[in-house]
């Protein structure tokens, strides 16, 4: 099926389904880490062995990045996307049906390998818009990702709590299987120009990330700000129920609440498209620290609402970062997206796995104190390596 080609405007409907598509593949990584409580006992699954559940998925995803992102300038995107659209439904729906520790583990690393796809879409997106709008088709379309990574807990709790743990990868199977069908309808073919074998392509990928200040900096950048952002969402569950006294209703509204943060994403596609890329890094990494020590002030007063308010800030200063960092790194090379958001969006996933596994040793070590200070730590060093910074043209255009 053709469609819109190089140069041609990505039209509003079109970047809807674009966000839509990679809400639903990034909430993929996260549901069977909301109710590993569940899963782990119903397949016998225990300690180690219920963790190693929720971490496949994430394991999964990162080896999709970096095996299969690139392809984007290699395979025909189209193609590229529904086989991933499809891997995915097949994984969730193996998880659905699964009766056992091994299936379960297998169909785990499957669905976050496909789930890749989404980052697929965002380059695809970048490469359809128009020059001056490319910040803003980004930033909706990000939008639509985190929405769907901060949802997805609330969502798989609350079907669950009707249904069973089962069904949230029941529907989410039936939802990429529906995706697919759109998505055959509506996306357009994109053949990719490079003539390079796959083991080019993937060598080529990490040139682009060591030989590009560019991409090497927006990369480091992004990966300490969402190493910082997992840190704060593995542990405030933690601390919602043990300073708060929440429950799991309780921290499922607070994580809807936090879901605001999404909002940050189509605004800074706009900043970016007026030229304020290193004004709105500085104050994504200002924010980040804020929302750190914010929360640290919030849990010791007992101030839920105040704790919120840090966590919509956070969100919002991650958003703006990786729209702002995803806008100049695909404005070097258009012919290099796939290779160039391969390098990135690995580099950041090593960051947020960091992030997660920090919390979790902070937190047991010494409170929310230490897990608030780390994190801070960390967006304070993402900030002064921001400040060593000179100016490279395509960070601001």
């Amino acid at each position: 099926m053709a469609g819109p080609r190089s140069g041609t405007d990505i039209e509003g409907r079109l970047t809807l389904v674009f966000a839509v598509a990679c809400g639903l593949m990034a909430a993929n990584l996260y549901y069977a880490q909301a109710l590993i409580g569940e899963i782990g006992p119903a397949l016998g699954m225990h300690g180690k062995g219920a963790a190693l559940a929720a971490t496949l998925t994430q394991l999964g995803y990162g080896a999709g990045l970096l095996l299969i992102v690139s392809l984007a300038d290699l395979v025909e995107n189209r193609r590229l996307i529904l086989i991933m659209v499809a891997g995915a439904a097949i994984g969730l729906a193996g998880l659905f049906l699964s009766r056992g520790a091994a299936s379960f583990l297998l169909f785990s690393g499957m669905t976050g390998f496909c789930s890749v796809g989404a980052q697929i879409i965002v380059p695809l997106a970048a490469h359809l818009a128009p020059d001056a709008r490319r910040g803003r088709v980004v930033g909706n379309v990000m939008g639509g990702l985190i929405a769907g990574i901060m949802l997805s807990r609330p969502i798989a709790n609350g079907l669950s709590a009707v249904a069973g743990w089962r069904a949230i990868f029941g529907a989410s199977s039936g939802m990429m299987a529906l995706l697919g069908l759109v998505l055959w309808f509506v996306l357009p073919e994109r053949r990719p120009t490079a003539r390079l074998r796959y083991g080019q392509i993937l060598y080529s990928s990490l040139l682009l990330l060591v030989r590009t200040p560019v991409v090497r900096r927006r990369a480091a950048y992004q990966a300490m700000i969402f190493a910082t952002f997992n840190l704060f969402w593995t542990a405030v569950p933690l601390i919602l129920a043990q300073r708060f006294g929440l429950g799991q209703f309780g921290i499922a509204v607070f994580s809807l609440a936090g879901a605001g943060g999404a909002l940050a994403a189509p605004l800074a596609g706009r900043l970016g498209d007026r030229g304020h890329t290193r004004l709105g890094t500085a104050g994504a990494l200002l924010a980040a620290v804020a929302a750190l020590l914010t929360s640290l002030w919030a849990v010791d007063a007992r101030a839920l609402v105040a704790l919120g308010c840090a966590a919509v800030l956070l969100d919002a200063a991650t958003q703006l970062n990786q729209v702002l960092g995803q806008r100049a790194v695909y404005s070097i090379e258009p012919e290099a997206r796939g290779r160039i958001n391969a390098s990135y969006m690995t580099t950041v996933f090593v960051g947020a796995a960091c992030g997660s596994t920090l919390a979790s040793y902070t937190f047991f070590r010494g409170g929310w104190s230490a897990t608030a200070w780390t994190g801070a730590a960390i967006a304070a060093s993402a900030l002064l390596l921001f400040l060593t910074e000179r100016r490279f043209p395509a960070t601001d255009v």
